[in-house]
């Protein structure tokens, strides 16, 4: 399942979304209509160098691509400076945090009947 890859789609979630924030990451969230969920990240230069980034992304994929979300959702993660220093477990704690307070987890009687049907 592809996630966000345009510019126009970024757009559409910051100006239509809304907005979870912890002292890690901002997350913006917005309906898409689809069958399945899109995730998309933002990490600017004052967040650190470009190897300081793209760890911090591939972090921040793994952890997502773990998480059990609704389907039908296009979600902006954004890094604030300090999650740069934060290890995996922290990361997987702030987007869980995130997630739980958007209500966008499925519990486990979703998931189960979700692959029964």
């Amino acid at each position: 399942m592809p996630g966000l890859t345009k510019q126009a789609q970024y757009v559409l979630v910051y100006r239509g979304g809304r907005t979870w924030v912890n002292w890690l990451l901002v997350m913006k969230v917005l309906p898409n209509g689809l069958a399945w969920s899109r995730w998309g990240f933002s990490i600017t230069k004052r967040v650190g160098k470009a190897v300081q980034r793209n760890h911090l992304k591939r972090l921040l994929r793994e952890i997502t691509r773990l998480q059990p979300v609704k389907p039908g959702w296009d979600i902006v993660i954004i890094a604030r400076p300090c999650a740069v220093d934060a290890d995996y477990h922290r990361l997987e704690g702030a987007i869980t945090e995130l997630l739980q307070r958007a209500r966008l987890l499925e519990d486990s009687s979703e998931r189960l009947s979700a692959g029964l049907n």
